[in-house]
């Protein structure tokens, strides 16, 4: 990497280990870093390699997220057998999917299906489709890309119309702040996407809400011109609020930050019924 030498440490986190229950009942995020940021602390790595959407917004005082990768897509990716997108299933087909995000967003556009929590890495989910213990099953695009299961994509489901996790398809560099981290990664690092996702994580913290909250947005960023959609859902899909800006000039993730910060706030009271309290 870098021309470093280097040596890959696996960390096995919480949410690797524990496939037997939702996530929400777990803690949520934080459960795929802990012991990251343990490894990190305790000098056992330098750099944890994170899915950004798994990472809470507040960080250990004496870590860093030194690097943002490129955004690989960022939309949810509909997988199934039996129909070509989630409007062509039939009524009372299971779909599986852990996330209470995508749980809502189902419950909304198709209350008549049966929604089924389906935890295990992506290899495990697929297969349960394949058995045809499911009829589909959402997932994110950008693992599937990255995993090289491009092919198994039914549908990619629309961002107008269906938002993601915020700061979904994005990778992060963890490390400790002292070290000289950012100047030795600053050539992955990816300007555009972390001034997006700096929107995303300001608008999340905002908010405020829980693992058990369903939220969801997405931001770009283009030559200075910052658009942001943002939603917070009712869990069982029956209500939303939704908020979208766009701003040029913006130059910076501090002003970006600023923009997320501003639209959580304003959301906050349209949202205040579903978001934890």
């Amino acid at each position: 990497m870098l021309g470093i030498a280097s040596e890959l440490v696996t960390v096995r986190t919480s949410g690797d280990r524990i496939q037997d229950r939702p996530l929400a009942e777990l803690g949520g995020k934080g459960l795929f870093t802990k012991e990251l940021e343990d490894a990190l602390l305790n000098g056992m790595i330098d750099l944890a390699i994170h899915s950004m959407k798994d990472v809470p917004v507040l960080l250990p005082d004496d870590l860093q997220i030194a690097a943002i990768l490129a955004r690989e897509d960022a939309r949810d990716a509909f997988l199934s057998h039996q129909a070509g997108s989630l409007a062509k299933l039939p009524g009372g087909a299971r779909i599986g999917t852990s996330s209470v995000r995508r749980q809502a967003q189902v419950a909304r556009a198709r209350p008549d299906l049966g929604i089924v929590s389906l935890r295990g890495n992506v290899d495990t989910r697929i297969a349960r489709l394949d058995a045809g213990e499911l009829d589909a099953i959402l997932l994110a695009s950008a693992g599937l890309k990255r995993l090289g299961l491009e092919d198994r994509i039914t549908a990619l489901m629309p961002l107008e119309s269906w938002l993601p996790a915020l700061s979904q398809g994005a990778i992060g560099i963890e490390t400790r702040r002292e070290g000289g981290w950012v100047d030795l990664l600053s050539p992955l690092h990816d300007f555009p996407t972390a001034v997006a996702l700096a929107c995303e994580r300001a608008f999340q913290a905002a908010l405020d809400g829980s693992c058990t909250t369903p939220i969801g947005g997405f931001a770009c960023h283009r030559e200075g011109t910052l658009s942001f959609q943002g939603e917070v859902l009712a869990p069982d899909g029956s209500g939303s609020a939704e908020t979208a800006i766009e701003t040029r000039m913006i130059f910076s993730e501090e002003q970006a930050a600023a923009l997320g910060r501003e639209a959580g706030f304003a959301l906050r009271p349209r949202a205040a019924q579903w978001l934890a309290r």
